[in-house]
């Protein structure tokens, strides 16, 4: 396998509104995806339908929001189907510009209330993608990230890469350092300026909320972006980072 250059790219969309009133901004999002130039897109409160908004909204799309946002850059994507309802359902999803060989949607809810999954891709070159959205409650994500320690450990092998990335919900850091300290992974904006990145609420970031991290890649930049005007994005600020996927006998940088 050669070397690859990659741009990733996590950001919770917030079901495609903008924080405050109920403004879709769905547009916005697409616009800032496409000019991060990112290969690779995880993202998180994507809908997958939503009957009520689709006859309410005129601008919701006639496709469903991962459709609508890969348009014609990603032509590889997954989704994870995690929070059902009457009216429609939302969950994780990703972005590629390369092939899944596979990809599984893992059930990681607690919560009678509260549906989480993992969603698992595995692109060319064995390279696993993993996109999260932890639950709310402490004791929950403490019972989510063993869940998905014992699922890193069982099915990606040490010597393949992994980039794992979502909105963690982790303010305490305490997810962060279980992480880290069991799996070996590094997180790619605390690898570069020295700590995790404050991506919530987006005007005005002070908390620890979405994160990348990466193991068997090298980092050389990452960033958080909410858009031209936070009023016209999510929430959340995105996170890009650039990652160096090594060459077959290359030592990670």
């Amino acid at each position: 396998m050669s070397a690859q250059d990659l741009r990733i790219l996590s950001l919770n969309i917030h079901k495609g509104f903008a924080l405050g009133p109920k403004r879709l901004v769905l547009e916005k999002i697409r616009e800032c995806l496409r000019e991060s130039g990112a290969n690779i897109v995880f993202l998180q409160e994507v809908v997958g339908d939503n009957q009520k908004h689709r006859q309410r909204l005129s601008a919701w799309p006639s496709q469903t929001q991962l459709e609508y946002l890969a348009d014609t850059v990603w032509h590889h994507h997954a989704y994870g189907k995690n929070a059902i309802y009457q009216h429609g359902h939302h969950g994780n999803a990703i972005l590629s510009e390369l092939p899944f060989v596979r990809w599984d949607n893992i059930d990681a809810s607690i919560l009678s209330f509260s549906q989480r999954g993992f969603l698992h891709g595995t692109i060319h070159g064995n390279l696993h993608l993993i996109c999260v959205h932890l639950g709310l409650f402490e004791r929950e994500r403490q019972l989510q990230v063993a869940h998905l320690i014992e699922h890193i450990l069982r099915t990606v092998p040490e010597q393949e890469p992994l980039i794992l990335a979502g909105d963690f919900n982790d303010w305490r850091l305490s997810a962060h350092q279980k992480l880290t300290q069991t799996l070996g992974l590094q997180e790619v904006h605390e690898c570069i300026n020295g700590r995790c990145a404050r991506t919530y609420p987006a005007f005005l970031p002070m908390l620890s909320m979405d994160r990348i991290y990466v193991r068997g890649l090298s980092v050389s930049r990452c960033e958080s972006i909410a858009g031209n005007h936070w009023r016209d994005f999510s929430d959340h600020r995105a996170l890009v980072a650039d990652l160096r996927l090594p060459a077959d006998g290359e030592d990670e940088a």
